[in-house]
C-alpha cells in the first residue's frame, strides 16, 4: 500500500471528525456527533481520482479492480501501481479501457478496446477460456513480455484466474494495436471491429499503453455478469 493511499484515508478521517462540535464548558454528548458512514479506501481513491478530460469508469468495475489489485500486490504478483481496467459491460462503441496511475491517482489513458468476435457484436456477452474460441476472457491478468509480432509492438498477458483466463498465454491473448479499433470503423460499420480474443487497442495508442503498463502491472477485464473471484 503506498503513502498516497494512507494520506487519502487520513484525510477522510480528519474530515469526519471535523464535524464534531466543541465546547469549553460542556462535555461532548453522543447526540452531538454527526454519524456518517466513513468512506472505504476504494471509495476515497475513486472520489479523488483525477480523470482529467476522460470519462470515469463505473464505481462497481473500479471497486472490483482495486480490491483485486490490493490482494495481488500483497502477494507480490504485481510490481507496479498501475491498473488497466476494461469494462466489457459497455458498448464497444464507447471508450471502455482505462489506464490508471495509482501512485499519482490519475487516469493516464481512456480509449477504445476490442472484444473477441465470438463474444458478441456491439456488446460482449459470451466469454471463454478455450483455445480457438475467439472469445474474450474475463478476470485478472499480469502483464508479461513486450515483443514484436504480426501486429507490431505487442504485450503478452498471463491470466491468473483458473478456468476463466489462465489459458491466455497458450491462446496468444495479448495487447496489440489494430486498425479496426477506431472511430472511423465505428462510423462505417455501426460498431467497433473485433479480435480473436485479444484486447486490441487503437494503433496510435498502442505503444503508449504498452509502455505504461508493461512490467508486471495488473490488467482487469470486467463484466457485470462475473463477480471478482479475488475479493
Amino acid at each position: 500500500m503506498n503513502y498516497r493511499f494512507f494520506s487519502l484515508f487520513a484525510f477522510v478521517l480528519f474530515t469526519s471528525f471535523s464535524n464534531i462540535p466543541s465546547s469549553n464548558n460542556t462535555l461532548l454528548k453522543v447526540s452531538d456527533v454527526k454519524t456518517e458512514k466513513p468512506l472505504s479506501m476504494v471509495e476515497t481513491v475513486y472520489q479523488t481520482l483525477d480523470s482529467r478530460e476522460f470519462s470515469m469508469p463505473s464505481f462497481e468495475s473500479f471497486n472490483q479492480a482495486l480490491e483485486g489489485f490490493y490482494k495481488l500486490k500483497e502477494k507480490g504478483l504485481v510490481q507496479r501501481d498501475v491498473i488497466t481496467l476494461i469494462d466489457f459491460t459497455k458498448s464497444s462503441n464507447q471508450k471502455r479501457l482505462w489506464v490508471i496511475d495509482l501512485e499519482n491517482n490519475v487516469v493516464l489513458y481512456n480509449t477504445l478496446v476490442a472484444h473477441g468476435k465470438n463474444s458478441g457484436e456491439e456488446f460482449a456477452n459470451s466469454f471463454s477460456n478455450k483455445s480457438e474460441s475467439f472469445q474474450s476472457s474475463l478476470g485478472f491478468y499480469i502483464t508479461g513480455e513486450v515483443y514484436n509480432g504480426k501486429h507490431g509492438m505487442s504485450l503478452k498477458l498471463d491470466g491468473i484466474e483458473r478456468g476463466f483466463n489462465d489459458n491466455a498465454r497458450n491462446r496468444a491473448v495479448v495487447v496489440h494495436g489494430a486498425d479496426y479499433v477506431s472511430d472511423s470503423f465505428i462510423k462505417n460499420h455501426q460498431r467497433l471491429g473485433r479480435s480473436q480474443g485479444c484486447p486490441a487497442v487503437p494503433v496510435e495508442m498502442n505503444e503508449k499503453i504498452i509502455n505504461a503498463i508493461k512490467g508486471k502491472s495488473c490488467l482487469f477485464i470486467y463484466h457485470s455478469s462475473k463477480k471478482n473471484s479475488l475479493i
